[in-house]
């Protein structure tokens, strides 16, 4: 089965106007800073180098820094198994999520999480989790506690299309819009749920009309589009802080390569991945740059230089990092007495 494209076309530019060149560069290179990060982990993996495995968001990276560039610094956020993009747009130190790659004590998990379990207090980053649909309720307790508290923030959980199908999603839906917590639930609808297409598993494949049994708006918007995501999150924060209570934001999007690590994905043409590769959301926004005058050729080239120096860095930085012992893990584990 094929997977058509309900969004994203080359013939559809991405309108930057009303949008300051100094965000739209931060965009620029946000996505950069997260694809490439992807790049060298998968060259990391194919050599051997890195241990344990991960999930790649390349293609996707429009919906992790849209919605994060409408969210203040100490908003809250929760991630998937494939996090990586979410992580880099909320400003977690990339030194300590290569360290945290390598296994190394150094890394933002002190070593004992990994690719599928980044985690980051201090940045509002509660976590990666590797369950299906997890990170859902973590994100409402978060907005719940700015409700009590009175602190302005929102709270954003991120997920993709399969997790629509979990029961954590429609209970939390629903107790959010009870409650009408200040948070943003995303749909990274990438098209699949590891090899099954969501017209396969969801009878309403336009996965935001499951809003409306919950009482509160539902988007959708072109995951490929950062400017369009940006502005759709925008929105939906400022509405959340009004204390209107949450929206359901579906960004149609696609992951280029396939589920995990070397998955060659097989149930997917070559043709189609290739379409989705014509609409890749940093040539995008490049091409608008360029087409606005808002940056020339050179300042591109060098934001894309200088981000694959800032790569190369943190590898070589993790690499000096001091690597997890066997009994790391009892310094996280405590007994009944709370020794």
């Amino acid at each position: 089965m094929q997977v058509d494209m309900p969004y994203a076309s080359a013939s559809q530019p991405i309108d930057i106007s009303r949008i300051e060149t100094p965000l739209l560069l931060r965009m620029y290179r946000k996505m950069l800073e997260a694809r490439e990060f992807e790049e060298q982990l998968y060259y990391l993996f194919l050599t051997g180098t890195m241990p344990g495995t991960m999930h790649q968001a390349t293609g996707q990276e429009g919906v992790a820094v849209g919605v994060m560039s409408a969210l203040r610094p100490d908003d809250y956020i929760t991630s998937t198994h494939r996090g990586h993009a979410h992580c880099v747009a909320k400003d977690v130190s990339i030194n300590d999520m290569m360290a945290e790659m390598f296994a190394k004590r150094e890394g933002s998990c002190r070593g004992m999480g990994g690719s599928m379990h980044l985690t980051d207090f201090n940045k509002g980053m509660l976590g990666a989790f590797a369950i299906v649909g997890a990170g859902i309720p973590i994100a409402a307790g978060a907005a719940l506690s700015a409700r009590v508290r009175k602190s302005g923030q929102v709270a954003v959980s991120f997920f993709g299309d399969g997790a629509v199908n979990e029961g954590t999603f429609h209970e939390t839906l629903n107790m959010a819009s009870l409650w009408k917590l200040p948070a943003l639930f995303v749909i990274e609808n990438n098209q699949y749920a590891l090899s099954m297409t969501v017209a396969e598993s969801s009878a309403q494949p336009e996965l935001h009309c499951r809003a409306c049994a919950y009482d509160m708006p539902g988007l959708r918007v072109d995951g490929n589009n950062v400017v369009e995501v940006y502005r759709a999150a925008q929105d939906a924060a400022a509405r959340a802080r009004a204390g209107e209570g949450p929206t359901l934001l579906e960004c149609v999007t696609y992951r280029i390569r396939g589920h995990a690590r070397f998955e060659q994905s097989a149930y997917r043409d070559a043709q189609e991945v290739e379409r989705w590769k014509q609409v890749d959301p940093i040539e995008r926004l490049g091409a608008a740059l360029l087409r606005e005058q808002r940056a020339t050729e050179a300042q591109l080239e060098e934001i894309r230089a200088e981000v694959v120096r800032l790569l190369e860095d943190a590898i070589a930085y993790a690499k000096t990092c001091t690597d997890v012992g066997p009994e790391d893990y009892l310094a996280y584990i405590t007994d009944e007495t709370g020794g």
